[in-house]
């Protein structure tokens, strides 16, 4: 038997799936895609600065390292490039269904029947769920937004051809996006105005040329390639400790983020408003050497008091003051939290959005009771706030094989144990209940306050958890 899987996404995570199953010599693999081309968030993020805030070498899958990045912190048209060439080099590429939004997927009859926006049906064995947890932007309920007369864009979804060049620009966010947009737009703007609510934990981002003698080795030489991705895992190591409470790698962090501030920020009233008063890692680590000094140009401003309302040609404060803008730009992040909406997912006794009622749940991140066969690429609490995430991709696609392989050999659908599942969020949960990440307000949790993306460990722990799919944990013992 050979299964039929349908991947629903062609972003990193989707793309990891396929080729590992066609490694393992799965061939009957289709991937639907809602947009006219593949490479999910690299597709979608296109404004000025875009790039890559993970080193590289760590930032590429371990079974296709690229030898020809430019420089450690590779620009967005470089990541998409790599992305779409080993979807082709992987025979990925023509089993990707382009235009073809999902509506619903419904288990019936040991089989996911699938539907999409254009009614057609589509039969799988097995579902595969990679639409990411970074896909729909937020933008907030501004009061009077609809007054703005110029052009408001979210940084996902920047357009061509809008006005930078001489404008007055204004950036509502201080994330990972408006960290690349505002250096990169500074000076090409007549000026530029910063909305910021909370101060982001930055530090020095050590970027690097990677010159045409490097290039020319790694690709005659393609083991030369793990050095570099080696030396990056072990950065990671040390920023995953502080994360998780270790006092040493904290402190070394701590002040490596305040010596950048004193010596990036001389006005001493400006260094107080970048200066962060939430504990470190609570939101995400910016690593940047370009946007403190970019604050502190003329033609920039940081503005720290609340918005209360657009008008038609700016934004007012709660001091009174009008700052006038002729783009509105939203730095504001997504819903992550809301994994896998607006797809409907019913399983054998209900819906997905009824299990996941009091927040979204998965064994190893990938596995939900009452959904045979369905297993979740980036699923709940598999982000990393410290790392590569296609590490977990890769550790997830290895997971998905296995699974495949079982059914392949005459396996009743896989259905995982309910009380595996419990025990496991269970332990999740109590673990996360600790972390920083419950300090403050962030984009990792949902309405009820529950940490429903983020990873409790280090990404060594979930790859042994992952490396070998148990029987015992599934119904029958997976037979």
């Amino acid at each position: 038997m050979n299964p039929r899987v349908v991947v629903i996404g062609a972003g990193f995570g989707g793309i990891a799936a396929a080729a590992a199953l066609l490694e393992a010599g799965f061939t009957d693999v289709v991937l639907l895609e809602r947009a006219a081309e593949i490479g999910g968030v690299w597709r979608d993020n296109t404004y000025p600065g875009c790039a890559c805030d993970v080193p590289a070498p760590l930032y590429s899958y371990s079974f296709a390292p690229n030898p020809v990045w430019s420089r450690r912190f590779p620009p967005h048209h470089e990541i998409f490039g790599y992305l779409r060439r080993v979807a082709d080099e992987r025979d990925i590429t023509r089993r990707v269904r382009l235009n073809t939004d999902v509506v619903e997927a419904r288990w019936h009859d040991d089989r996911w029947l699938i539907t999409t926006a254009d009614g057609d049906r589509i039969e799988a064995d097995v579902l595969v769920p990679a639409v990411g947890q970074l896909t729909k932007p937020v933008v907030p309920a501004l009061p009077g937004a609809e007054r703005f007369e110029g052009p408001a864009v979210h940084t996902a979804r920047w357009r061509p051809g809008l006005p930078i060049d001489g404008s007055r620009v204004a950036v509502v966010g201080t994330g990972a996006s408006a960290i690349q947009l505002v250096p990169a737009i500074a000076g090409r703007a007549a000026h530029v105005t910063v909305f910021q609510r909370t101060a982001p934990w930055t530090l020095p981002r050590p970027d690097r040329r990677y010159g045409a003698g490097r290039r020319v080795a790694y690709r005659k030489i393609p083991a030369l390639m793990g050095f570099p991705r080696a030396g990056v895992w072990a950065m990671t190591i040390v920023t995953g400790r502080a994360l998780l409470g270790r006092r040493a790698s904290g402190a070394l962090l701590r002040t490596v983020s305040g010596l950048q501030r004193r010596w990036q920020v001389r006005d001493p009233k400006l260094r107080a408003a970048v200066t962060p008063d939430e504990p470190m890692g609570c939101k995400r680590v910016l690593f940047t050497s370009a946007w403190l000094p970019a604050l502190a140009r003329p033609d920039v401003s940081l503005v720290t008091e609340k918005i209360v309302e657009v008008t038609a040609d700016g934004l007012r404060t709660a001091d009174g003051t009008l700052h006038p803008c002729d783009l509105l730009v939203y730095a504001t992040g997504f819903a992550a939290s809301d994994l896998v909406t607006p797809l409907k997912i019913i399983g054998r006794q209900g819906s997905l959005d009824e299990e996941w009622r009091d927040g979204a749940y998965a064994h190893l991140g990938m596995t939900i009771p009452g959904f045979p066969n369905l297993f979740l690429m980036y699923g709940p609490n598999t982000n990393t706030g410290n790392t590569s995430v296609l590490y977990f991709h890769e550790c997830q696609a290895r997971y998905l094989v296995q699974a495949v392989r079982r059914l392949a050999q005459g396996s009743k659908p896989l259905e995982v144990r309910r009380d595996v599942a419990a025990a496991y969020d269970a332990e999740i949960q109590q673990r996360l209940s600790g972390s920083v990440w419950t300090a403050c307000q962030n984009w990792y949790r949902n309405a009820a306050g529950r940490i429903v993306t983020n990873w409790p460990g280090m990404a060594s722990e979930y790859r042994r958890r992952t490396a070998r799919l148990n029987p015992a944990d599934y119904t029958d013992g997976g037979r």
